[in-house]
């Protein structure tokens, strides 16, 4: 009967990853491309059980979802943000791998180039 636990296990598994995507769907930004949402969903698929709002409201999900974008529009916009803030996105994103990530040079690079 091992056997039959390990496999309601499994499949009990699935249906909460399937529930959590499914939640998180309704999130995904109009002007997401597919490699955006697919990475942004990765971010807040990982940190939801722990950004859950509590029964008396709190915000924790906007939080979570606020976080999300500041880690999606560094990655694949360029956007800077207070190191400290990059410093705890980063973090919770470490492990989630994206390819072929866009390259930026920033206004400092520009104009040091400028310079020389």
């Amino acid at each position: 009967m091992v056997g039959g636990e390990a496999a309601a296990a499994v499949e009990e598994l699935v249906s909460g990853v399937r529930q959590a995507t499914d939640f998180a769907e309704q999130f995904r930004s109009y002007s997401e491309s597919e490699k955006q949402w697919k990475a942004r969903m990765e971010f807040i698929r990982r940190h939801l059980p722990d950004y859950r709002d509590p029964p008396d409201g709190g915000g924790r999900l906007d939080q979570l979802l606020s976080l999300s974008m500041v880690w999606a529009n560094h990655l694949f916009l360029g956007c800077s943000y207070n190191k400290d803030l990059l410093d705890k996105v980063m973090e919770m994103a470490d492990g989630i791998e994206i390819e072929d990530l866009p390259q930026f040079t920033t206004r400092s690079e520009l104009m040091k180039k400028h310079q020389s």
